[in-house]
């Protein structure tokens, strides 16, 4: 009789119920004998209390495992034993044995058959000491696709255990899943003893949803994990993926490039957390934070189009619609997606700006907290200014000091841009500090926008005179020189 996979305890507690079973049946009567007998039989099958095994059953042994071997009352022949590359065991009396791809019951009914020729009814137990590393290939999105080699680990105390490397281990070993992961559909594929490949379809999401740890497969040496690109970005869920444990770290950097109407477009190094250095680092890298590095949006950007460039592991591409608008107006988080390494963010410009809209998105935390605007000319205070976006022609003349009353022409001033374009545009803009924002009298400016205070008619005619009598102020000048040194009397 063979008890495969049995410790030496257990093995002990099923020959000494045996015996017990024997004696019943010589002493008692049948109806007490049966009733007796079902006492015995939860003991027999349970075994020991408190020994547990969170291996698969089906445990498959092979080079770099460690493992017991059990004979029962021939301790002289028991021992451990790590399992050499090709899965040969060197045993006693018996020699080479191969245990290469059995389960642990298939290894004690091997050996126990060898011992046959030797042992009388030898009782054989195999039992797992330390686990191999299982290798494994990870591929598709992730983003350290490759091979690793998960170490595995025993659990002693009051419980003998085997802690597998998951499915989820094995996604963080390979620096987590991509913002481009289809996780409902992760593939394992993995080669059968008869030698046919088995291809298993796991839904992560269903374990994010439900916490259903069916869906975190345990692994086996020389499993294949891909996971495969996902044919578009769900952005209710993309924060949720993103906050998983398989998911890179909030604080991974990730470069990213920001183009189109921002103040300074180009790459940068986005990590989780606020932009300004003097606040925490803690948050996910979002569209939203991208863009205050890149110094905020201009005041022609249409953050309803908002657009990201993703390259998946594949090498296509996936676009992305942002509508930052919804932010403002209807607090969607969503919106302010989480970015990755190698996302473009590109926004737009707007054919038409809404005054309206434009004060309450110069509010908004993606937009640059001041802007420069140079005053020149008449004014008391001339140079260049900070003031907030979108702020009103008017009010920058009056961040200047506003009009010299007795110079300044206060009918009109001129207004010069520089376009997106690289062109330079001038335009002569009316007056009226009465007046509230309007593109016609009042715009709203944008950085580097230059406001020119001409002089008065009075103050040409002034500066003209003066102008033409100054050579005579300095004729007269010259003979009041003289005249002091007594050379005119």
């Amino acid at each position: 009789m063979i008890y495969a996979g049995l410790p030496q305890q257990r093995v002990e507690s099923v020959v000494a119920g045996v015996a017990m079973l024997v004696s019943l049946i010589v002493t008692c009567p049948v109806s007490q004998c049966q009733a007796q007998a079902a006492n015995l039989r939860e003991p027999v099958i349970a075994g020991v209390q408190g020994i547990t095994t969170q291996y698969e059953p089906d445990y498959t042994l092979g080079g770099g495992d460690r493992i017991r071997l059990d004979i029962l009352e021939v301790p002289q022949y028991s021992g451990e034993y790590l399992i050499p590359p090709g899965g040969f065991l060197a045993l006693p009396l018996i020699g080479s044995v191969s245990v290469q791809g059995l389960t642990l019951e298939q290894a004690a009914q091997t050996i126990s058959s060898r011992y046959n020729s030797v042992l009388k009814r030898p009782i054989v137990s195999v039992i797992l000491i330390n686990p191999r590393p299982v290798n494994i290939l990870v591929s598709g999105e992730v983003n350290r696709p490759g091979y690793y080699a998960l170490p595995l680990t025993t659990v002693s105390g009051n419980q003998t255990a085997v802690e597998s490397a998951t499915l989820t281990v094995a996604l963080q070993q390979a620096g987590g899943i991509t913002l481009s992961a289809d996780i409902r559909q992760v593939q394992i594929r993995r080669r059968q003893t008869n030698g046919v490949e088995k291809v298993s379809q796991i839904d992560l999401w269903n374990l994010v949803q439900t916490g259903n740890q069916r869906q975190n497969l345990l692994l086996r040496d020389g499993d294949v994990i891909f996971v495969p690109t996902a044919t578009s970005v769900n952005l209710a869920e993309a924060q949720r993926i993103a906050a998983t444990g398989f998911a890179p770290a909030t604080n991974t950097p990730r470069t990213v490039a920001v183009i189109g109407e921002v103040n300074r477009p180009g790459g940068y190094v986005l990590i989780g957390g606020n932009t300004a250095t003097t606040q925490g680092n803690q948050g996910f890298p979002t569209v939203t934070r991208a863009i205050q590095l890149a110094g905020g949006i201009k005041p022609m950007a249409d953050i309803r189009r908002i657009s990201i460039r993703r390259v998946t592991q594949a090498g296509g591409e996936q676009m992305i619609s942002i509508d930052l608008w919804q932010l403002i107006q209807a607090g969607d988080f969503h919106q302010d997606t989480v970015v990755q390494d190698g996302d473009t963010i590109i926004i737009p410009t707007a054919t038409d700006v809404n005054p309206a809209e434009a004060t309450e998105l110069a509010d908004a935390s993606f937009s640059p907290t001041t802007i420069k605007v140079s005053v020149v000319g008449e004014v008391k205070t001339p140079g260049v200014v900070d003031v907030p976006p979108n702020t009103p022609l008017n009010q920058a003349i009056l961040v200047a000091g506003g009009f010299d009353e007795k110079r300044a022409d206060g009918g009109s001033v001129s207004l010069i841009r520089l376009n997106p374009d690289g062109t330079v545009s001038k335009r002569t803009v009316p007056i009226d500090l009465t007046q509230g924002i309007n593109e016609e009298s009042n715009p709203t400016l944008r950085n580097n926008d230059i406001i020119i205070v001409d002089r008065s008619d009075v103050a040409r005619v002034t500066d003209a005179v003066g102008t033409t009598l100054s050579p005579v102020d300095k004729v007269l000048g010259f003979f009041n020189i003289l005249k002091l040194l007594g050379i005119f009397f």
